[in-house]
């Protein structure tokens, strides 16, 4: 069925000029439910523009009176050049940024969208908002759990003093920047700068520094290579948990070519700095596709599908993977994995979940069967009395309403073999509870959320280390401690007279001693949140570390209760009830 225009129209603004930038934020203003629509970011970014300014009326008409011949393929250039020119007249971006984007993405989202169903109604619910309409294209769906009953649930015990721990070297969030120039403009009037087409830095602005800048960009390679030889030294790891974006934010002009050469140099580094006894466990990210957040599912064949991505990752990943993981992964970009006897992994492709991948237009109910072959999984290690470990890229709090809501089911069914759960995609150094589901009172999981390697936006670098209860019978496989480890730009970059050839990655904080807490079971970050609300000299610091050691200034009032908010809500859904719970707005993510 072809659709008309103002589809392609909705959702390039949409997505293309807000969905790929990627970090999460408080909202200020007052929303009624946490969904990026156009309106709020236009008048988020002062753009100058309101499409509440436009009655529904005159809406619908403009919308339903486009003529559906403008999105056959003689005229798809056409459409891609007035898309164009809506972006610069908008100012959404730069206009190389404009009319590189909306040819980048053309063709892909073109085909997505004529598979879809959008109407004039729900394009205007987008638009005007919810008064002129209703956009849900994303239909409520279940998974199907066994008839096996739950078994009865034993609250984890602290480990003896002595017992063995597992110490894991956890990175995301690298994206590295080819193009990354010293030098160059910090503050620049593209998404991102630092690089080569920022324009030099002068007396008045601020330039790129040698290690990476405090600003929208990313890092250069030194960087990520200096990182990696200051982990090797800081070994031995048990084993390593990567959770993907590898390139970096320029997704207005990036190719199969450059992501694929990215992903191979960045792997080839780890297993080069790390070496052979050093077992890496990777997920993939939303930025690793071109266009990026574009992860059509397996049903989509031809050029249109992943199957270029997918096959160099299990290339390159064979050296960590067996052949049963690889297989999965040149199928879905997901897998499970016998870490150590008694311990199994599952790496989710966390874009099945998203709202910025297009491609789930077509079809969102549970993509590629990855949630009902995840809860198999979870099942055979049930029966075997193995734990199981989650890693993923996005959080699950900011999946679609339905998926979230699925996977939030299947944690508290497998409560008891669930041990860990660890994401990344924020930027940031935060969690998400997850609570039963009868009274949503009791903790029963966390997904811990690590900060990144790159700076976007006025970040430190860093990484993270956890300790997890160790290779014995009867081990909670939970999470006992984690580190995180920052390189502080402010003194690599400004050494006297030049920048420290030899930067030091240090101990920001653990979480042990700056929180007064003995493991991080559920029962301890519930307790962790209590804390902070009653105490603000703890959230503050909560906060200072949430940016890595680099903040502005505090985080009061609206700020404050949005950031509890997300830490109570790991399922999408329950960020809609923090205004009637919490009296303000829930905390928003830009990915």
């Amino acid at each position: 069925m072809k659709r008309p225009v103002y589809e392609l129209t909705v959702f390039l603004l949409w997505t293309l000029f807000f969905g790929p930038l990627c970090f999460s934020y408080p909202l200020e203003g007052g929303t009624d439910v946490p969904q990026l629509r156009v309106v709020e970011e236009l008048d988020r970014l002062k753009l100058g523009f309101g499409w509440r300014n436009l009655s529904c009326v005159l809406c619908k008409a403009i919308f339903a009176s486009v003529d559906i011949a403008l999105l056959s393929d003689s005229n798809m250039e056409r459409v891609s050049r007035a898309l164009g020119e809506v972006c610069v007249r908008l100012h959404l971006a730069n206009p190389d940024v404009c009319r590189d984007i909306t040819a980048l993405f053309r063709a892909d989202v073109i085909r997505a969208l004529q598979e879809s169903f959008l109407w004039p109604t729900e394009a205007c619910a987008v638009l005007v908002g919810p008064s002129c309409g209703h956009f849900d294209i994303y239909a409520p769906w279940n998974v199907s759990l066994p008839q096996i009953p739950k078994p009865p649930v034993k609250p984890p015990s602290p480990p003896k003093p002595g017992s063995p721990r597992s110490r894991i070297l956890f990175l995301t969030d690298i994206h590295w920047d080819a193009e990354y120039t010293e030098g160059s403009l910090a503050e620049c009037n593209k998404p991102l700068c630092c690089r080569n087409d920022s324009g030099r830095a002068s007396w008045r602005h601020a330039g790129a520094g040698y290690w990476g800048t405090y600003s929208k960009c990313d890092l250069p390679l030194r960087t990520v290579e200096n990182l990696l030889e200051n982990v090797a030294k800081s070994g031995p790891w048990d084993w390593v948990y990567w959770t993907g974006d590898i390139p970096a934010h320029n997704v207005w002009s990036q190719t199969r070519n450059q992501q694929l050469n990215e992903l191979v140099t960045i792997s080839r580094l780890i297993h080069k700095h790390l070496g052979r006894n050093v077992t890496v466990y990777p997920a993939v990210g939303n930025h690793e596709s071109t266009p990026v957040n574009s992860f059509p599912p397996p049903f989509v064949h031809g050029n249109h599908s992943s199957r270029w991505l997918y096959e160099t990752m299990a290339k390159e990943w064979a050296p960590w993977l067996p052949e049963e993981a690889l297989e999965t992964i040149r199928r879905g970009g997901f897998y499970s994995v016998e870490v150590e006897p008694g311990l199994r992994l599952v790496s989710l492709n966390m874009n099945f979940c998203s709202r910025e991948n297009y491609w789930l237009m077509v079809n969102s109910t549970d993509p590629a069967d990855q949630l009902q072959w995840l809860i198999q999984i979870l099942q055979e290690s049930e029966n075997k009395g193995e734990k199981v470990h989650i890693i993923g890229h996005i959080p699950p709090g900011f999946c679609l309403s339905s998926w979230s809501w699925n996977y939030y089911h299947i944690v508290n069914r497998y409560e008891s073999t669930i041990t860990g759960q660890f994401f990344g995609h924020t930027h940031t150094d935060e969690f998400q509870m997850f609570y039963d589901e009868e009274t949503l009172t009791r903790p029963l999981s966390v997904a811990f959320i690590a900060p990144s390697v790159t700076t976007f936006v006025n970040l430190n670098p860093g990484y993270r280390v956890y300790y997890v209860d160790g290779n014995y019978p009867d081990s909670s496989r939970m999470v006992l401690d984690h580190e995180t480890f920052i390189l502080n730009l402010t003194l690599a970059n400004n050494r006297p007279l030049k920048p420290d050839p030899r930067p030091s990655w240090t101990l920001l904080y653990r979480a042990s001693e700056a929180y007064g807490l003995s493991t991080l079971f559920p029962s301890d970050m519930e307790a962790l949140i209590k804390h902070m609300v009653n105490d603000d000299r703890i959230f503050q610091q909560f906060w200072y570390l949430f940016h890595k050691g680099h903040v502005s200034k505090p985080c009061k009032d609206t700020c404050k209760t949005s950031i509890i908010c997300f830490l109570h809500s790991g399922r999408y859904d329950l960020l809609t009830q923090c205004s009637p719970l919490h009296g303000d707005t829930p905390k928003k993510s830009m990915c």
